[in-house]
């Protein structure tokens, strides 16, 4: 007998039955917490769990929050759809119930230790089921999984079978990390590329710091993530200063934040997860006039490759943007699905509609070519 369960915090999940549900994952029982514990503005946090008997037997994270269907639209698109809020404020707002998390790339749906690949599709399927519950419960009609990663071919098929719409997801990039030295690294790239790191590496470059203590900098940090947010066309949530302490406090050695600095000024920083796995670029935040000065992007890419040759990781993930750059620096690309479905049958079909516009792909050509390599 299969027991459901849909819980507001992850406390109420046992924390080694969680993580036997995502084996090896840097984002664990522990990440959530921390990020729980953060106070992250406008969501709220779902954990659902079946159970058979007292045995947790497969989990997905899951949140909701007042969704704007433009979050990932950009340049001109990004422009037509401010002016259509000017003229109908709230027309593109709607609440969501969403498997996944606004501070993780992609929605995993995990299954325990012991069962089997013939099992875990049915168990995939009773996990949609309880979200569906749990959000007509909440009273919220736009169920979505957000970003199913194209590696996980059951969670994608099953996804589909349960009448859910699709449209990609922001890709993710990835680095293979097969170089002995950071020169080597640099000769994979194309002749232009390596010519203009190499030239950038001869300059003069900030002091780097490596920290999992940040108390004393904190106020510089939030300034800098908080100019940096204000620029970009992504924005879809709003960290808090205690998301950043508190990952580096429950995540110990998973965790590290490198600081950059030009002279006593802090320029630029940029928050990691790792383990001997893989490195995770979770947030870079940058002053942009010392940016266009010291190349403070190129220099934190570089400095990140560098730590993986030095410490043998062979994986580093790089996020969710600058997709222009992350293809000249010779990254691969692996797909996200976004998954969705209204219960009202007109707002479905209206959803149906709205997606052809705000297409991620459509407004950045750089995302769509990422896209497509996926």
């Amino acid at each position: 007998m299969i027991t459901a369960r849909a819980y507001s915090t992850i406390k109420a999940i046992e924390r080694c039955a969680w993580n036997d549900c995502f084996p090896a994952e840097l984002e664990d029982w522990d990440y959530y917490r921390a990020v729980e514990q953060a106070g992250v503005a406008d969501f709220q946090w779902r954990y659902l769990a079946l159970y058979e008997g007292s045995t947790l037997i497969a989990a997905a994270a899951a949140f909701t929050t007042q969704y704007s269907l433009d979050t990932t639209v950009q340049g001109i698109g990004k422009r037509i759809t401010q002016r259509l809020r000017h003229w109908l404020p709230g027309v593109l707002d709607i609440r969501l119930y969403a498997l996944g998390s606004p501070v993780t790339e992609q929605c995993h749906a995990g299954t325990a230790s012991h069962i089997t690949e013939e099992q875990r599709p049915a168990l995939l399927r009773q996990l949609l089921t309880l979200a569906r519950n749990d959000a007509n419960e909440a009273g919220i009609g736009l169920l979505a999984v957000k970003d199913a990663p194209s590696h996980d071919q059951q969670w994608i098929d099953v996804c589909r079978e349960s009448g859910l719409q699709t449209m990609p997801g922001l890709p993710s990039a990835i680095l293979p990390i097969a170089f002995g030295s950071l020169d080597a690294y640099l000769g994979t790239l194309g002749k232009s590329t390596r010519k203009d790191l190499r030239r950038k590496l001869r300059a003069q470059g900030p002091r780097i710091e490596w920290r999992r203590s940040i108390d004393d900098v904190l106020p510089e940090m939030m300034r800098l993530y908080e100019a940096t947010l204000a620029r970009s066309d992504l924005e879809f949530e709003r960290l808090s200063a205690e998301y950043f302490t508190n990952i580096l406090e429950h995540l110990d050695q998973r965790a590290a934040c490198v600081l950059y600095w030009v002279d006593e000024q802090l320029v630029a920083f940029n928050l990691v997860l790792l383990d001997e796995h893989r490195l995770v670029d979770k947030f870079f935040a940058h002053d942009l006039e010392q940016t266009r000065e010291y190349n403070l992007y190129f220099r934190s890419w570089l400095a990140n490759v560098d730590y993986c040759i030095q410490h043998k990781i062979p994986l580093y993930e790089c996020g969710q943007a600058g997709y222009a750059s992350k293809l000249r620096l010779g990254c691969k690309f692996e797909g996200n699905t976004l998954f969705f479905h209204h219960r009202n049958a007109l707002f479905n079909a209206l959803l149906k509609l709205v997606k052809l516009f705000v297409r991620p792909d459509k407004s950045d050509p750089a995302m769509a070519a990422a896209i497509s390599e996926t």
